[in-house]
């Protein structure tokens, strides 16, 4: 495509829209915040795991079984949403449970894939 298209013809900035723009910017702990997730997002083990967890809590076994991997790999990646607060877990007993972590994180995925979903 050529920078024809991608461009205005002429500049003509508009100050009332850059300011309003501006004052609601994100700041930088926002962005690094935003920029973690869609890493983790970026992930195909992790989008499989967050896809099962938006089903229902799962155990680590079952995660494993699910995606195809050991427990010690889907340990891993469930640490790494962990810590992004993608998911959160619960022990009953020997057994660990993983849930997706609230709300937010059920709205982001079913946006995300209904989006695909819908092209």
């Amino acid at each position: 495509m050529s920078d024809f298209m991608d461009k205005c013809e002429v500049e003509c900035i508009h100050p009332e829209k850059v300011v309003r723009v501006k004052e609601n910017s994100l700041n930088t702990e926002e962005v690094l915040g935003l920029e973690d997730i869609f890493k983790a997002l970026g992930d195909g083990t992790r989008i499989k795991l967050l896809h099962a967890l938006s089903q229902e809590e799962m155990c680590v076994c079952d995660l494993a079984e699910v995606v195809g991997m050991s427990q010690s790999l889907v340990s891993h990646q469930l640490r790494v949403l962990r810590n992004l607060r993608l998911v959160k877990y619960r022990r009953e007993g020997k057994m660990v449970y993983y849930s997706l972590d609230d709300e937010h994180i059920i709205k982001l995925f079913t946006q995300g894939l209904a989006h695909i979903r819908h092209r």
